[in-house]
């Protein structure tokens, strides 16, 4: 499992967000310098991750975007989950999906939803503060 780009660039950007923001809003443009994210990158992430809850945002002089939660309620499966949708190790978990070619004759499938759940509980488990922390 390897995580998208654009999913990398959101962990890393609101880990910055909760160490500089505190209660105050902070820029995309301040984001984007400490994190190295390109500008046009950080700012459609922003709005994306207001959008599905995680971060509030305001306009105006002294505007920007801060956690909509604190830090240590933000897990690295709600990151993901905001910007690539329900964590799903395969296919064939997904309501509705039927386009694999083993379906009808596989024996695994009734044991993924114990994998996805697994896989989200350990991502569930790592907590943004956790992320935004100095490195002992």
């Amino acid at each position: 499992m390897r995580l998208s780009s654009i999913t990398d660039y959101a962990i890393v950007m609101l880990s910055a967000a909760a160490r500089l923001g505190g209660d105050e809003p902070v820029s995309a443009a301040t984001l984007a310098e400490e994190t190295g994210v390109p500008l046009p990158t950080a700012q459609k992430l922003m709005g994306r991750l207001a959008a599905t809850g995680l971060l509030e945002s305001s306009r105006g002089t002294g505007g920007g975007f801060r956690l909509a939660r604190s830090a240590d309620t933000i897990s690295v499966a709600d990151i993901i989950e905001a910007v690539e949708g329900p964590i799903a190790m395969t296919s064939c978990v997904e309501d509705g999906r039927h386009d694999c070619g083993l379906e009808d004759a596989c024996r695994v499938r009734p044991h993924w939803g114990a994998v996805n759940l697994a896989v989200k509980g350990a991502l569930g488990g790592v907590t943004l503060a956790s992320l935004a922390g100095e490195v002992a």
